[in-house]
């Protein structure tokens, strides 16, 4: 039965929310190759999630999908629905896809989703139609599918029964702890089909559609990803499921401290903190200089390296332990500490020089849905952009630190040199003004009057509605310049963005200076 997948389809064709390695084109029907990394998809060797099967998508040389695509006929695809149903019997033990057809310019493609299994190691036949079948284990490296031997084979035998704690079923809770509007307020956010017809679907068969609900038909039992994410309250049940920012102005040893804590579904706990710590905590140093026009400018801590530290620490961190995130900022670092500490795959020298690649993912659904939602680029990639975001502000480079037995991680970010407390000479002025991107500057600028989301996204002329909203929209909101013109109803077709009178007081204030 086909069904629409959780995820923006045009997104996914297009490995902006997926690593390419985790999809498979397939311009036709090839069901021996097809259940082979269907099969390793549900081995999910490296805990990355699985992966997806496009079958009608054909790709170049460099395995980057064409378009349009080369599409399935329509009077296909009953049939490979009908062979691939049989074909995925021959899996062991049973294993089956999420299966939907979709329509990509025109053309009909059959979209396999294929979920690490419950029940791994998973075999498949070399070839499904062979009279004699011979079930070999198969997994992903790369973005190939081969057979697992030797040494790769015992380690996929270690896995048996070893779900990642994300993807576990959660018996000791109920599927009210489920809420049915973040769910919906989820799909409608990325832009899924499944989105138009949430509202007539149950929490159960919405929550199995979206992998988050699971088990027995008289017996459902939610998912712990889906308690992190749709849960109003997942603290309840995950107590270490929440981020704690704590301030020393004075320094460690002063007497000033001030504390704020977040909690809620992890989108918005990660989303309210980096808002927080932004608005607060981060400032933008401007030095003008006599002998020339230009002025330096520098962040204490740039905000991009600030949240793609924060959001590795909720992707990578365990939620068995009851330890909260904690960020700790003081006048002469930033620094974030999870527990517990990172794989083992990963040594200490390569961690402390940036070079950080885990061979197997402590979690392995968390970080799909952070990637739907753009707080996450992709794997392997929070450390190096890190030492890249740094180095661009000009500061000096962070420090990544766990200890032999791997019980906590631990990221300082030094604050750059010119926000210490400044040395002020007649020739240098420093000047220090909160933290407005260019993003949000133009919100604000577009903002004369109040406007709907889409006529705010006209007056910018931008037409990608998901970037819109993670590089425009949110920041203005989380900068406190702009607010909802309807706050309790945030789904509501009526919405639309006005200033708020920290805005219209930042925007008159930048006329000013302007005008000097």
């Amino acid at each position: 039965m086909t069904q629409h997948l959780p995820i923006n389809i045009a997104d996914l064709l297009r490995q902006r929310t997926v690593e390419g390695e985790r999809i498979e084109y397939k311009a036709g029907w090839n069901p021996d190759a097809i259940i082979r990394t269907l099969c390793a998809f549900a081995n999910d060797f490296q805990n990355l999630g699985g992966g997806y099967v496009v079958i009608g998508q054909d790709c170049d040389a460099n395995g980057q999908p064409v378009f349009p695509p080369v599409g399935l006929k329509d009077n296909q695809l009953d049939k490979i629905q009908r062979e691939l149903l049989a074909a995925c019997h021959t899996i062991q033990p049973p294993y089956f896809p999420v299966l939907s057809v979709e329509v990509v310019e025109e053309r009909n493609l059959i979209v396999l989703w294929a979920p690490g299994g419950q029940n791994r190691p998973y075999k498949a036949p070399e070839q499904v139609t062979a009279k004699h079948k011979v079930l070999r284990p198969y997994i992903r490296l790369y973005s190939s599918t081969v057979e697992a031997k030797g040494e790769q084979e015992q380690e996929l035998q270690s896995l048996a029964a070893k779900v990642p704690f994300d993807d576990r079923f959660n018996q000791l809770v109920g599927l009210n702890q489920l809420s049915l509007p973040l769910m919906q307020a989820f799909l409608t956010e990325v832009g899924s089909a499944l989105a138009e017809q949430a509202p007539g679907l149950s929490l159960e068969a919405l929550g199995r559609q979206m992998q988050v609900v699971g088990g027995p038909t008289e017996s459902p039992w939610p998912k712990n990803v889906g308690l992190l994410f749709f849960s109003e309250h997942p603290e309840k049940v995950f107590p270490g499921a929440r981020i704690d920012v704590v301030a020393f102005p004075e320094g460690a040893g002063g007497d000033q401290l001030i504390e704020k804590s977040f909690v809620g579904p992890l989108s918005r706990m990660v989303r309210e903190a980096l808002g927080y710590i932004q608005r607060n905590h981060l400032a933008e140093t401007v030095t003008k200089h006599p002998d020339r026009a230009e002025a330096t400018r520098a962040w204490n801590f740039p905000f991009a390296a600030v949240e793609e530290a924060l959001v590795n620490a909720v992707y990578h961190r365990s939620y068995e332990e009851h330890e909260p995130i904690e960020v700790r900022i003081a006048p002469d670092e930033l620094s974030i500490l999870s527990f517990p500490g990172p794989d083992r795959s990963i040594r200490l020298d390569d961690l402390r020089q940036g070079r950080a690649v885990s061979r197997r993912y402590r979690n392995r659904r968390i970080g799909e849905f952070l990637k739907e939602l753009d707080l996450t680029e992709g794997r392997a990639t929070g450390i190096p952009k890190i030492l890249k975001v740094m180095a661009a502000n000009g500061s000096p480079p962070p420090v990544f630190e766990t200890d032999e037995d791997r019980l906590s991680f631990v990221v300082r970010l030094p604050v750059h040199p010119a926000a210490r407390p400044p040395q002020v000479t007649p020739q240098v002025t420093p000047q220090v003004t909160p933290q407005v991107t260019p993003e949000v500057r133009q919100v604000v600028e577009a903002l004369t009057q109040p406007l709907s989301r889409q006529e705010l996204q006209q007056a910018l002329g931008l037409k990608d509605t998901k970037h819109f909203r993670k590089a425009y929209l949110l920041p203005a909101l989380a900068s406190e310049l702009v607010e909802m013109t309807l706050p309790d109803k945030p789904q509501s077709s009526k919405q639309g963005y006005r200033l708020t009178a920290l805005g219209r007081q930042w925007l008159q204030q930048q006329a000013q200076e302007g005008d000097r």
